[in-house]
């Protein structure tokens, strides 16, 4: 519970200096759904700073950074980027992230630093919100002697404040 009430601080922090243009991704879902003995409740946030968007050789891509605590007490915190793929009310949004991960009481992922993958797909609900689905894969890259990965699922809200 300390760890919820640490990020909800910090997070109530960083939207007062958001700027129009950024969006907060808020979700929740199942971590590590594939492996029957570990799988856990997750929470998380997430920073698009879209004002800091650049267009590259693959699209424009924008900075994300965020946070997700597990039910068994695993801290994941993450810094990369995500492209945005807009059609008509949805929008495909890959990404890739590194990070740094604590087990806490859940699952040995092998490593300290660990890297993200995901998909999302998000439908507009107005013009300043989305909702959506997503699917990670949280993986060392064989960093560690070890590397189990975890899958998750999630849904999502998107909100630019």
């Amino acid at each position: 519970m300390k760890i919820f009430i640490k990020l909800s601080i910090i997070l109530f922090i960083s939207i007062s200096f958001s700027n129009a243009d950024d969006k907060w991704n808020f979700y929740t879902g199942m971590f590590d759904f594939s492996d029957d003995g570990k799988r856990s409740n997750l929470f998380g946030a997430e920073f698009v700073n879209f004002s800091s968007s650049k267009d590259t050789f693959i699209g424009n891509v924008q900075p994300v950074t965020g946070a997700m605590v597990t039910g068994d007490e695993a801290i994941y915190v993450y810094t990369g980027y995500q492209m945005s793929k807009k059609s008509n009310s949805s929008t495909f949004v890959p990404s890739f992230a590194i990070g740094l991960y604590d087990e806490g009481d859940g699952k040995d992922l092998g490593h300290t630093i660990e890297f993200k993958t995901q998909f999302q797909i998000l439908i507009d609900i107005s013009s300043n919100s989305e909702i959506g689905i997503s699917y990670n894969h949280i993986s060392n890259a064989s960093l560690g002697d070890k590397n189990p990965g975890a899958n998750s699922y999630m849904f999502n809200y998107t909100k630019k404040f």
